[in-house]
This record gives C-alpha cells, structure tokens and sequence, in this order.
C-alpha cells in the first residue's frame, strides 16, 4: 500500500509532506524542516511548555472551529492531518509589529533568559483567541503547564494581567488595600510604584487575528477517509469509523491506539518501546460524542479532557447540587491534573486505559460506578456491547478489567468506546482528592474517590465506597473496610472504626517504589477524615444535624477546598534624581534589550543556529553503574542504525584524556567508572533520532565495585576529597562552659537541580587548517571551554574560539560542567572532520551534570537566658560528588557564610567533602551560602524556643553592628541589615500579623498558619582573588554606533543590558546607538566565568574604563568643536587617524583571604535584606500555601530598578524550590529517579506567594561597584527560608494542641519541606496509625544523598 500525503498548515501556508514519519514530532518537524526555530525544546515530556503552539481545526461535532494549545514535542506530525498550526513566529515580529501578548511580557519585564518565553505567550494568546477578555482565573490556569526558571513569575502575571476584564491598574479608584496608590508616601524620595505604564501597550484587536485556513474550512463537509503513514520503523493508521478500527484491531492485535500521544510519546521516548503499528481513532464520531442521558453524561473514549471538564462545569452550573455531587468530584481532580496543553490532546479513554497505578479520576470513576462500554468484533456479527460495572461490589472488577487488557489498548477484539457518568440521588455525597509535590500539573502521591450513600432522610450508610490510586500496582477499592460500615451511622465510632481498617487494610511495603511509605498510608485516612468533615457540613446544611453528631467549628477549615486570592504586587524603588537627563538611562526600569526578540522567538539560542550543510548529530553513551571496572564495549549493534557515522572514546583523543579544574576529572571514561551518567563515549549519525537509537545499541559489560553513595556512607568510610577546611575564632571551651544553656542537632539541606530551561548545547565546526576549531556553546565560562578543548586536542588555545550569544539560563550548572558536553562534540568534529552538534535531552542533562551540594550539618550552641549567643561548633558535611569540581570553594563559602548575620564571639566551622559515586556536584547560585545560613538560622529558632523568646528579638539581639569584625575577621562598611530588617517588620506589619496568626490557629485545629522574618548578609567577589578581574573591548564606528564587549554571558541577568547602560551614560550617548553582540574568546580573552554576582560589578568597570579611553581620545576634538555632535567627533577623529578602538580592564582590589592566619579580604563588600513570609499548611494532607512576602533589598543605587526587582523576585522563587518543594530521589544503587518536570517539581505560577512585595532599599550608594550599584544575583535566594521557618513555626502550632502523641518542642525539619515532611511532623492520631518501621535490611526505593 502506498502511503498518503500529509497536508497541513503552519502560519497560514500549506504545507504538504509526502513522506510523514510517524515518529517526527511537530516539534523537529517545524525547527528542522521548516527552519522555525521559535518554539523550543525544554523538556521532551511535555512538563515545561517552552514548545507550546496553538492548533486550531474544524471540529464536525460543534460545527465550528476550535482553537487549543498543544505541547509539540509530543504532538506527532501524522495526527495533524488538516490542522492549522500557529507558532510564535507567526503571531507578531519585532520586523513588523509585535502582537500585543509579546508586547505586554517584554514591556512588564516577564522575560528574562527567555527560553521559555515563546511557550509562554502561545498559552496566553491561544486564551485570547477563545476569550478575548479573560478572567484573572482564567489567566493563571492558561499556565499550569508552562514553568520559567528565571522571573519568579509575578511579572509575567503582571504584564498579562493587562488583558483581563477585572485586571490591570485600578487607576486608585478600586476598593483594593493593596493598591499601588495607597502606599504611604515618603516625600524625601520620589518612590515609584510601577515598573511600566500599562497606557502604553497596544489594545488588543481580535479582528487582526491571522484567519483559519479557507481551504480546510471547504473541506469540512468532505468524507473523511483512511489515512496511512509509513515511516521508518512506524506506521500510523488514522481511521474515520468504528467498523475500521475494529477490523484493524484484529488485523493488527498489538497495534496502540494513540489519540494525544501524551503517554506512548514519553514511552517512545524515554523508555525506548517501539510500536510498529499506530492507530489514530481520533475521528471517530461514536468515539467524540458527549451524550446526556438520564441516567448521566456519556463520552466517547477519544474526548479529550478540556471537553470533559467544560461539559462538566456546564453540568453543575445547570443542574441540582446533588445530582452533580460526582461531576464536582472529577472537576477538583481536573483541575490540578494537567496543563491546558496536555489536557486539550489527552483522552479520558486513553487515561483509563493507561490503568497508571496513581491515576488522578480512575480512583474517582471506580468510587462513582462510572460505566465503561465495551464493543468487541469477533467471528460474529459487527457489534456486541457490553457493560462494565466500574463501582460498587465490583470495585475490583475495574482493577481485573485494567490487567486483563494489555494498557495503552484493549485485548485483541475488545474497545472501549465510551464512558458514562451517572448522575448523584438525594442522600448521596461524594469527594475526591489528590496530593502532590506541587498543585499545578503534578503527578499524585496518592490520590482518592470517595462516596456515601445513605438510607433516605438519615445517616445511615446504604453504600460506601473509598478508592484509592498511588497505593498499590492499580487502583484499589477498601473493600474490607467499606463493608463493615454498611448500616452504621455516619458518627465519630464510624470515623475510628474506618481509620483503623484503612491503615489495616492498606498497607506499603517499606521498599515500595515511590517511597514515603508512612506519609502515603497516613494520607489515605486524612482524606477519609476530610471526607467525614465534608459529609457532616452537607449534612448539617440539610437539618440532619441532630442525627450524625455537631461540625466542631475549628474543624470546619478541614473540609475546605483549596482556594486562592488573586495575587497582589507591590514593587517600590527609588526614581533618578529630580534633574537627570532623560537619555541617562542608568537607574530607570528599561526592559532588557533583547526582551522583544525573545518574545517572538527571534532571539538565537545555540541550537536556533541553522544546521550546517553536512552536520552530524552526537548523543552521549554514559554509565548505568556507580562504581565498576569497563570490562567491554560493544558497539555492533549501535553500527547497524541507519546514518551511523562512528563511535568516539578515549581512545580516539590526539591530547590528553585528563580534564576538570583539578585534572581529576576523564573526557571518555577508560577502566572504570566512577558513577551513573558518566560519559564512556559518544556515537555519530546523521540525525539526533538515530544517533538516540544507536547510543542504546552500543552495549557496555561491567564489573561491580562498592559504591559510596550518601554522607553518611561517605563519613563511616572515611571518603573525602582533601582535608577539611576550618575557620575558628575566641576560645570555644570558655564559651561553651560560660554559656546558661546549650543545643546540640543535626540539619540536612537536600540538593537542587538547576533546571535552565535550555539544556546544555554545542556545535562544534572544525576549521581544516591547524587544527582550528570554532564552538559555539550555551556556558557561562568560555575560558574553560577553550582550554579543556585545546588541551584534548593537543592545540594551543588560540586556535580554538568559543562564542556565546546567550544562554536559556545557568545559576552556574554552566559554570563548569558544560565543559563534559563541549569536550565529547569537539572531539567528535576532530575525528570527522565535520560541524557535530548535540544538545542534551532533559533526562540526560539532569542525570550527567550534577547540582547543588546536598549538605548536612551537626551543631552545637551555646547561649544566655536572654538569648545572646555566646559560641558555636558546626561540622559541615557536603555531598561533593565523584570529582572535585567548585566543591572546595562552595565549602569555603559555607564556611564564610555560617555566621548570617550574627555576631558570635567563640566560634568554629569544619567542612569536610564526602567524595561519592554521584555525578559531580557543582556551582548553584548561592554557592554554599544558603546552606549555611539555613543551618544558622535553624540554631537560632531553636535558641528562640529554647529560651521562650519572640524569634525576632532573639535575632534582633545578635545582629553584627556597622564596624564589627566577622568570624573571618573583615570589617563591616556600609552595613544596611539593620535598615532592612526595621523597614521589613515595619513594610509588613509584622506584629500585628503575629497576634492574627495565634488568633488563626486557635480558631483552626487542622490548617495552622506561621510567620517568620530573616535578614541575609552576602559576601560579593569570587574567594579565589585572581578571578575578580574582567576585560572589554569596544569599537566605535563611523557613523557613530558602538560595538561593545565585554567578557561576561547573557544568561537572563540582564547583564547586557546593564552593560549597554553604563556605556551609554560613560559616553553619554543613547542606548540605541550601543549594540551587544556576542562573548567570545577572540575578542576579550581569559575571561572569568559569568557567576558569583560579580558580572556587573567587574565587566561594569571594564567597560568605563575602555569608554574613558576612547572619551580621552576624542577630547581634542570636542574642544575644537564644543557644539557639534557625537557623530561629528567621532568622523574627526577618523579623519586624523585616531583609533577608535578601544580595551579596557579591572580588577577588585584588596581581596585576599587566607584559611591559615583568618585573615585578608574575603569580599568586597555584602549585599543585605530582610523577607517576612506567611504561610498555610493543611496538617492532614502536608499542603502549604504562601500567603505574603515581603522583600527588603539593598542592592545599593540600583543600575535599573527592573532588572534587579526580577532578580529579587527570581532568585527567591529558586529558593522557595529549594526549601520548600525540590526534592532528589537517588537508587541505593546510586541512579537519579527524578530526570525531568514530571518527577522534579520547581516552582510553578501557582506556588508563588498570593501577595509578593519587594521593595529596594533608598539612599543607600555603595561606592565601592559601577554607579554605586551592588550585586544582586544570588543574595535574595536565601531569603526564602523565612518560608520554610514560617512552615516550622506552623507546624510548632499544630504539635502543640497535639501534646498526647510525645511531641517534643524541639524538633528536626529537614530541607526542603515538602508535603511529606510537613505531614509527617505534624504528629496526630492518624500518623501514629500509620507508623511503619523499617526492617534491618531492606533496600529502601531511595536514598537520602
């Protein structure tokens, strides 16, 4: 059979393709067919958004178009048969016009790194396209699948807020406290409320739309028929009838049916399964239909879930409360189950038959009695149905029903065709939950369906059914436990008895996969406890009160769902100066320049770079072992996939094999390796599908070794790498033996991914004469790169050039370790002779390059009554990895850092770097900082509790004052910690929020609410003194534009345009006639790595210095001609032969520490602030909302408000991860579980605090950086530990009503604390039934690193 032709439309052009591989995704098929580059590649999984695109097509069902957004890393090209597809590029251009969305991100400062900007503003135009004048509501759920890394998300809500109908500025005329008009004035210094003026933006004209296809529109009554598509290894079938696909269903018995490719994408994808036949039954009328009976709602098993949940929402808004009881059921779990992008493809067919043991609705479906129909074709006539009870009894039924058939599809002859819904009767009542890591698109822990029916007009239970998914292999029903209940009434002896048959009934082995074994048990009779609550107050609103026991009202909150206010923002900083010209730039919010381009998908990432005439694709081979000897490697299989060019190992490099920053470090590993993702070799192919395929074709034979895996394996063995590193200060012994009372304990801080949206990337292009080589890499450090490079090669660095233009974000995971990619490609372009490209698939980059250092500290510290710290012991322990890596300076940094901001007269700090069989941990913005300062300020808590004083007063008491000495013996000059804090308790409303607290959590038994404030003091400058040093290069040209650079990378800083700033008030010319290009290693070489918050500071004063050296030579000119114009000078200049060129440089003075005498500069100086944050935590699920922070910052005379305001914001919402939701899962085997979105969990747009305030610090110029300016990139991090000891000071609150269940005061709260570890602390009656100890020798399913 001949295949057919695939026709569909991109951007308003036809696009037809006669040779359609089921296995090409949207994705490749737009960046490497098409050449539009715009959408990009984030994740693979459809977890990140950054490839979002809106489809639109003409759906026969409605009689109208449809417009929804897709993920098109998963969307296969054959199931876009007459679908038009509009990417960024073809919505608006900086070339043309901008549309309005791209406008409005770029203007409110929403894009930072901008990699995921173009996902971004496709989720909010394709809302726009179905509602031009959205709710607010509907704004924030139009990105529950879209994640940023950098901005910390206010802005971005912020900018589109402008589009919604109760958004945007309320001029001061609206009822809200919060509005930006009502902040106290402070007429010394004109504060400014607002980062851009929304009177500016273009208005949203729904007419200029582009139109959707006419030719598809003809073809919307054309029959539709079979289509097929065969590929290389795939073939896709789309079928128009259900007589078809049954009859190809016994044809084709293993075939899959594939409606959003949602689930066999990822399967294809990273679990390596192959499908030879696919069959589409997305067409299918039967298969589409929404039905409503009268017994219930029916759809057809190909609907996709958007459909669902808009049916269902009519639904409730139309009928009885209790006819609708399980529809509102299914609405919650939907909810929270998806983003928009996933939920517009995916099916609920598709999702019942996945049968995933931690569904979201099947849990739901089986507790309602849903029906599944069924229609089989066997050797009789066409059609047979039959009907499956999903419920009831036959709870089990729907798990024997989900095993029998094979998941992804059903047995040989059977489908399931459609669902059908019931509706509720009077006295039936139903509830579902769900918990997570995260709220927005996150995959459940456990989650749950539950319903009661009772005998009409009493409690009396007639049926009762509690299903549970996330608790064993497939979703379960208690059985046991419903069954004794029928009869009883729904009081407090049914409560107990049901808790206590639940935590018989439903049991975890203790090595069960997915862990957190007691947390999962416990949650299973929380949420039986939420639903009793739920019932009571239902019952109670129907009068049958007397009949089933009084709702205490403390418990009522219990029952709520979660709820959400609209966020609301304050930013504050301080206007320029009355005066100041209106081209001096420096100190006003101008957006980053390349903002525009970013968001129409303009701006070139390294992989946006055009493949190269004969380019090859390279993929990584690494090891699936901690620590074992190579014994073979074999490759014939890898040989066999087609466009195989050749494999690359150690035994190919012409240079040396040694690398790393301490030349301890393989390209290719040789004898042995050394953990699981080390790089053995690489293969070469045509294209990055054939080269995935033949990297899982080379087979590697392994001998085992003992592998260290944790720190505290690492301490027993005695595993470090070099000594320990020690900073003492007073006499320790006179301390403690002074001191009224000492606390000793243990912290562990968990690890961090740094999850840039754009993964590591390099393309290598050798340059056939003496043995040049040009690179172009997403890294923060080319010096390294062009080193590590040369010294493989065996090359003097000056034939090598590595070029940067910007990269999708780093928080230094591109510090160092981009260099393991750049090496392997170089490499490999040496041994062909041709441009070898290779950019990391997400699962890969999270595996190969390491994080944050894991850390755990031991402490000791003594104190007075009054609080006053007197001395302090702690031993720091990191995980450092299998090599060295930054890890000694990350070590030095804790050590600089452990003192906060505290005075502390006796001191000692001892680090030690556990060398483990793990990837290599590695710079992480922060850089040890935040670790140590979480250590001390857990002492400090403790000391608060201990002493029975309010926490801030504890703090207040111990703060350095200006002039005091550190631990390491530096002077305090320009202290502001003090200005932060009062104008932080102040700004907040600190005390008075502290009595609603206590009031709040005596009203509430099960929700408790915390609050904390903290300051932060950070150190700026590099600890290894020659690196604080920066070059820049400038050009002037004759027609007066300026060609800067310098040798710092755009990584979403803002550095850049922080740059262009400076040289334009140095030169005193506008921004426009200043450009940027790129970094480069031939145009400002030995450059030091973009990190440390320094950029600014260093590259900043470079770049004066070369402006006063051209404004030297211009001089004479300007007096022969004091009226003319830039331009007229600079053409003199030319004219006279002067050089118009210039280099400038600088270096940080007095810096200089030394670890042996506790002396010498460790920093230039430190950026300070202070955050008070309010939570509430839920004590029966371990949920947490963030309900207000504020942020006090001294970022000195900020260079521009904008830039720095995003920084505060993004660095805290990195943090907020790290403390509170970012956790690591390692093997016992020392395998990474958490390789992408749908397993590591940042922050997402609805995790960031409902009211965010920053304000900068006023009148605060710090002369010792550019304009008075200072560091901000890393200091606001820490500052979200006012929200993790918010959470511990709410938890504090739910222990103390609980005193019967042995709860301590003092007690452990590791980072970070997730809903586990929050649930698990908040002790009451159902964790102590839920209790699991842990035998001797199991293997648990993951370890804590």
């Amino acid at each position: 059979m001949t295949a057919d032709e695939l026709v569909f439309f991109v951007n308003g052009k036809k696009v037809v393709e006669k040779n359609a591989d089921p296995e090409t995704t949207l994705l490749a098929y737009l960046r490497r067919k098409l050449g539009l580059s715009g959408t990009k590649l984030g994740c693979g999984e459809g977890g990140c958004g950054a490839c979002t695109v809106m489809l639109s097509k003409y759906d026969r069902l409605q009689n109208k178009i449809v417009h929804f957004s897709a993920n098109a890393c998963l969307a296969p090209i054959c199931s876009l048969h007459h679908v038009a597809v509009t990417t960024i590029e073809g919505i608006g251009s900086t070339k043309t016009r901008l549309h309005p969305v791209q406008e409005r991100i770029a203007k409110s400062h929403g894009s930072q790194c901008g990699f995921c900007t173009p996902g971004i503003v496709m989720s909010m135009y394709t809302l726009l396209r179905n509602q031009p004048e959205p709710t607010f509501e509907e704004i924030e759920d139009a990105f529950q699948g879209n994640l940023c890394r950098c901005t910390g998300y206010r802005a971005i809500l912020q900018g589109f807020r402008t589009f919604s109908r109760d958004g945007g500025c309320c001029g001061g005329n609206g009822d809200n406290p919060n509005c930006c008009m009502n902040q106290k004035k402070d007429h010394t210094v004109t504060l400014s409320p607002s980062l851009f003026n929304p009177e500016e933006f273009m208005p949203l004209d729904p007419t200029q739309e582009p139109i959707f296809p006419p030719e598809l529109l003809r073809l919307k009554d054309a029959p539709q028929r079979q289509l097929r598509f065969e590929g290389e290894r795939v073939t896709w079938i789309q079928v128009p009838t259900l007589k078809e696909l049954l009859d190809l269903k016994v044809q084709h018995p293993e075939a899959k049916l594939v409606v959003g490719n949602t689930e066999i994408g990822i399967e294809m994808k990273f679990k390596n399964r192959l499908f030879p036949v696919i069959v589409c039954p997305a067409w299918i009328p039967e298969l589409n239909s929404v039905e409503r009976g009268p017994e219930g709602i029916s759809f057809g098993a190909a609907c996709p879930l958007n459909s669902v949940e808009k049916t269902l929402q009519d639904a409730v808004a139309e009928l009885p409360a209790h006819k609708t009881e399980v529809f509102r059921g299914v609405l919650e779990q939907l909810r929270w189950f998806a983003g928009k992008q996933v939920k517009s493809v995916a099916s609920i067919g598709g999702n019942i038959i996945t049968a995933s043991p931690i569904s979201d609705l099947n849990p739901v479906f089986m507790a309602s009695g849903a029906k599944l129909t069924i229609v089989s074709r066997g050797e009789l006539p066409y059609v047979k149905v039959r009907k499956e009870d999903l419920g009831g009894e036959k709870a089990h039924e729907i798990g024997h029903f989900l095993e029998k058939q094979n998941p992804y599809g059903t047995s040989m002859y059977q489908l399931n065709t459609a669902d059908c819904w019931i509706f509720g009767e009077p006295g039936e009542f139903f509830s579902a939950f769900k918990q997570a890591s995260r709220r927005e698109d996150d995959i459940a822990k456990v989650t749950s369906g539950m319903r009661v029916l009772f005998q009409p007009g009493t409690t009396q239970v007639k049926e009762l059914a509690l299903c549970y998914g996330g608790m064993a292999d497939r979703t379960i029903s208690a059985i046991k436990t419903t069954r004794k209940q029928l009869s009883n009434f729904w009081n407090e002896k049914l409560l107990q008895d049901v808790c206590a048959g639940l935590a018989e009934e439903l049991q975890l082995a203790p090595d069960a996969p997915g862990g957190m074994v007691e947390f999962r048990r416990t949650l299973t009779l929380s949420f039986f406890f939420k639903f009793y609550l739920t019932v009571l107050q239902k019952l109670g609103k129907e009068g049958l009160e007397d009949k089933c026991g009084k709702l205490d009202p403390t418990f009522a909150s219990a029952a709520s769902l979660f709820q959400k206010d609209h966020p609301a923002n304050v930013q504050l900083y301080q206007e320029v100066p009355k005066g100041q010209s209106e081209e001096d730039v420096v100190g006003r919010p101008l957006p980053h320049l390349a903002a525009a381009m970013q968001a129409s998908g303009e701006a070139v990432y390294c992989d946006d770079i055009p493949r190269y005439e004969n380019e090859l694709s390279l993929r990584l081979v690494t090891s699936t072992r901690a620590h074992a000897k190579i014994k073979s490697i074999d490759i014939s299989e890898a040989q066999k996939v087609p466009g195989f060019v050749c494999f690359v190992s150690a035994d190919d490099i012409p240079g040396s094999n040694q690398t790393g920053l301490f030349n301890d470090e393989t390209i290719f590993a040789k004898d042995k390796v050394t953990c699981v993702g080390q790089i053995i070799g690489a293969v070469v192919t045509d294209t990055p599908e054939h080269a995935q395929r033949a990297a899982q074709g080379v087979k590697i034979t392994y001998e085992e070794l003992p592998a260290i895996i944790t720190i505290e394996d690492a301490i027993k063995n005695s595993s470090f790498h070099g000594p320990e590193l020690k900073i003492e200060k007073g006499n320790l012994q006179k301390g403690f033996s002074e001191a009224d009372n000492v606390v000793s304990g243990e912290l562990y801080i968990g690890g961090q991914e740094h999850f840039y949206l754009e993964t590591h990337c390099t393309i290598a292009v050798p340059k056939g004469e003496a043995g040049e080589m040009e690179l172009i890499v997403s890294t923060q450090n080319t010096m390294k790169t062009q080193s590590f490079i040369a010294s493989m090669l065996g090359v003097p660095e000056n034939r090598i050039v590595v070029r940067v233009k910007r990269t999708g974000g780093g928080f230094g995971g591109k510090e160092t370790r981009s260099t393991v990619v750049s090496t392997a490609v170089a490499m490999a372009a040496y041994k062909t002779g041709r441009p070898v490209r290779c950019m990391l698939d997400r699962d890969e980059d999270m595996l190969i390059t390491g994080g944050r250092h894991p850390f755990l500290a031991r402490y000791k510290v003594g104190f007075m009554k009054t609080g006053k710290i007197v001395a302090l012991e702690v031993d720091y322990y990191s995980n450092a990895g299998n090599t060295l890596d930054l890890s000694r300076s990350v070590m030095e940094r804790a050590l600089l850092h452990m003192d906060n901001c505290y005075k502390i007269p006796n001191i000692r700090g001892t680090g030690w770097l556990c060398k483990t069989n793990l990837a290599s941990n590695t710079a992480f913005r922060g850089f040890g900082g935040p670790q140590a300062m979480l250590v001390a300020e857990n002492w400090m808590d403790e000391v608060a509790v201990t002493c029975g004083l309010p926490a801030e007063e504890v703090r207040r008491k111990n703060m350095y004052k200006e002039g005091d000495l550190t631990h390491f013996n530096q002077k305090l000059e320009g202290f502001t910690v003090h200005r932060c804090w009062d104008e932080c308790l102040a700004s907040s409303q600190y005390h008075a929020r502290k009595s609603e607290v206590d009031k709040f959590n005596k009203e509430n038994c099960w929700k408790k609410r915390g609050l904390c404030i903290i300051p932060t003091k950070f150190g700026i400058s590099f600890t290894i003194p020659f690196l604080n040093q920066a070059g820049a290069l400038i050009h002037v040209y004759t027609d007066g534009s300026v060609l800067l650079t310098h040798g710092g990378i755009e990584i979403g800083q803002g550095l850049h345009t922080k740059m262009v700033q400076v040289a334009s008030r140095a030169l005193k010319i506008p921004v426009s006639k200043i450009y940027i290009s790129e970094t480069s290693t031939n145009t400002v070489p030995n450059t030091s790595p973009t990190a440390a918050s320094v950029s600014t500071d260093i590259n900043g004063q470079a770049v004066y210095d070369a402006c006063q050296n051209i404004l030297k030579r211009l001089e004479p000119f300007k007096r022969k001609n004091p009226s003319g114009s830039w331009e007229d000078w600079v053409t003199a200049a030319y004219k006279d032969a002067v050089s118009l060129s210039a280099t400038g440089f600088y270096k940080t003075p007095n810096l200089g520490y030394s670890f042996e005498t506790n002396s010498g500069n460790a920093f230039h100086y430190f950026t300070c602030g202070a955050a008070c944050s309010e939570v509430e935590i839920d004590c029966l699920s371990g949920d947490h909302k963030i309900l207000r922070a504020d942020i006090v910052m001294d970022v000195g005379s900020s260079l521009n408000p904008a830039i720095d305001i995003g920084q505060v914001e993004g660095a805290f919402v990195q943090g907020l991860g790290l403390f509170t939701m970012e956790e690591l899962h390692y093997s016992p085997e020392g395998s990474l579980h958490t390789r992408g979105p749908s397993t590591y969990k940042i922050p997402a747009f609805g995790s960031i605090p409902i009211e965010f305030r920053v304000s900068l610090l006023r009148e605060c110029p710090n002369r010792k950086a550019i304009y008075a300016s200072k560091g901000v990139g890393e200091p606001p991090l820490f500052l979200a530990a006012s929200i993790f000891f918010a959470i511990k000071d709410a938890i504090r609150a739910a222990r103390a009503q609980n005193t019967d269940n042995n709860t301590k005061e003092l007690f452990q709260l590791n980072s970070p604390a997730t809903s586990e570890k929050i649930r698990n602390a908040c002790v009451d009656k159902f964790t102590t039934l839920c209790a699991t100890g842990i035998p001797e020798n199991c293997k648990p399913w993951s370890l804590r690193v």
